[in-house]
């Protein structure tokens, strides 16, 4: 099958999942096309089957802002005859969606072009809300051949906020077990967190609704009781805001900031608690690659982490700015050998349910039931 993608091919979870499913896909003997303006940061290497095709956007004094949109439009169009793409999968419903649905109707019906949009979270519940975008995101996703979300949480939020009549699949985010995996040498390795240290982690871009200052409180509670170093990894409009909350804290020597990091397995391994506290998480990638290294999350209770994390099985999960029991749940994991050990295999355990052999090939039949329709 050849299989186009277009993404953000930026830090953030869309981009992640967009150019891991591209991974899983070629490994799998599949011709992936990637469309954007920048290769995704995850494909940093050379993978067979995968070409990149880049968006060139005109720079001219009439445009006050280039319309990256149209020129998307028009290499969609230019890849899909000149490869014969079979599908196009199109990641965050703005402006990706629309521009597929001009693709579409520049090539006219007989075409067969025909795409899927993959709706991650806050395409829906900020971008797609905002009155600007409303009315635009409710008719991509009505006119979008194929429509998934990545949570039931999230199916939900889409239809009642745009009244949609329309069949949404619901297919979860993945991880590769394979590679995300506990290795206690990582922890050697690095040398970041001692031995007589435990290490806390959280990876995000750093935006605001993450919470990040939540993260340094539940952190600055929990280094009272426990020997522990607060490893934060990623970078972003916060992250100015975060080194000064652990300044003011008197945390600076036990908090790391390592900025964005293409591998963070070793990382994750050096740790033995997760924390994420965010507003709302439509899934939480970033919790599941932590889960399936072994590593226990402490979460939000709001949005779809809840079907990602068990809570008392393999975390816990609590209201963002309930920060005093956020707190308690870390110390009761980490005080405890045995609960820490218990937590850490339901982790393993519940990251192999959203292991990618289970999820690729849930996209590939619904690719299948897409072009026959």
């Amino acid at each position: 099958m050849k299989i186009g993608i277009t993404c953000y091919p930026t830090y953030g979870g869309s981009g992640v999942i967009a150019s891991e499913l591209g991974i899983e896909l070629a490994n799998r003997g599949h011709e992936v096309h990637f469309i954007s303006y920048e290769m995704p940061f995850k494909i940093n290497k050379f993978y067979k089957n995968i070409y990149f095709h880049e968006v060139e956007v005109l720079e001219y004094p009439l445009f006050k802002y280039p319309p990256y949109s149209l020129s998307l439009s028009v290499k969609m169009a230019e890849i899909f005859e000149s490869t014969g793409l079979d599908i196009m999968h199109v990641h965050y419903a703005i402006p990706h969606a629309a521009s597929a649905y001009l693709t579409q109707s520049m090539l006219g019906k007989d075409s067969n072009f025909k795409f899927v949009t993959t709706l991650h979270g806050t395409d829906i519940t900020i971008v797609g809300n905002h009155s600007s975008f409303f009315k635009l995101t409710k008719f991509c996703i009505e006119n979008s051949n194929g429509i998934t979300c990545v949570s039931n949480y999230l199916k939900k939020q889409t239809i009642d906020t745009f009244d949609i009549n329309k069949e949404i699949e619901v297919i979860y985010n993945f991880v590769d077990t394979s590679k995300y995996k506990r290795n206690k040498l990582d922890k050697e390795k690095l040398g970041l967190i001692k031995k007589d240290e435990l290490g806390i982690i959280h990876i995000s871009n750093f935006r605001p609704v993450k919470k990040i200052r939540n993260i340094i409180e539940v952190f600055c509670r929990v280094r009272k009781e426990v020997n522990s170093k607060l490893i934060l990894v990623g970078d972003g409009p916060e992250l100015g805001f975060a080194k000064e909350v652990a300044s003011k804290l008197n945390l600076c020597d036990k908090i790391l900031f390592l900025g964005r990091k293409d591998n963070v397995v070793p990382l994750l391994n050096s740790a033995n608690l997760y924390l994420l506290p965010s507003k709302n998480e439509s899934f939480g990638v970033s919790a599941l690659e932590a889960l399936s290294c072994s590593v226990p999350v402490i979460g939000t209770n709001v949005g779809g982490l809840k079907e990602v994390v068990n809570n008392g099985v393999c975390g816990y999960l609590f209201d963002p700015d309930d920060i005093e029991a956020m707190a308690k749940a870390s110390l009761n994991i980490l005080s405890s050998s045995s609960i820490m050990e218990k937590m850490s295999e339901q982790a393993r355990k519940t990251a192999l349910k959203f292991d990618s052999k289970v999820i690729i090939p849930q996209y590939l039949e619904y690719y299948r039931r897409i072009i026959k329709s």
